[in-house]
């Protein structure tokens, strides 16, 4: 497992998008509006990537770990404990599970099939969808 993302609730992703890129080395890497969400990911320089999210809770963070094979890893923590809490479902990488230990801990897994997957869209000046990014100041 390696942590990819920390998904971070915020009612208001372009006051966030603010905030982060004034950490030094920020670099944005694209924001979207879809689907009724606002997602940005903003790059810190080494991973995880931030993911800051309107429909996540406000102040929540959510890690979520790229894995091998999403069914072994979702075995191997149900063995120990864990129970799956949402999926699997689609994300534009490929499928994820949200899973929660009884100690109140909350991770999400994610087989990485299209890593690209959101750089390109963004990349993509037709997109309807993606709400283009200022550089840092």
């Amino acid at each position: 497992m390696e942590l990819r993302y920390l998904y971070v609730g915020s009612p208001d992703v372009g006051r966030a998008v603010a905030a982060w890129l004034r950490v030094p080395g920020a670099k944005a890497r694209w924001r979207f509006r879809h689907f009724g969400a606002d997602v940005a990911a903003i790059d810190v320089g080494s991973a995880p990537v931030v993911l800051l999210a309107d429909h996540r809770p406000p102040g929540s963070i959510l890690p979520i770990y790229a894995v091998d094979d999403l069914d072994s890893s979702l075995e191997t923590l149900e063995e120990a404990g864990w129970s799956r809490d949402v999926g699997p479902m689609g994300t534009p990488e490929g499928l994820a599970c949200v899973v929660r230990h009884d100690d109140g801990g909350t991770i999400a897994l994610l087989k990485v099939e299209r890593p690209n997957a959101m750089d390109s869209a963004y990349a993509d000046g037709a997109n309807a969808h993606a709400v283009r990014l200022a550089a840092a100041p």
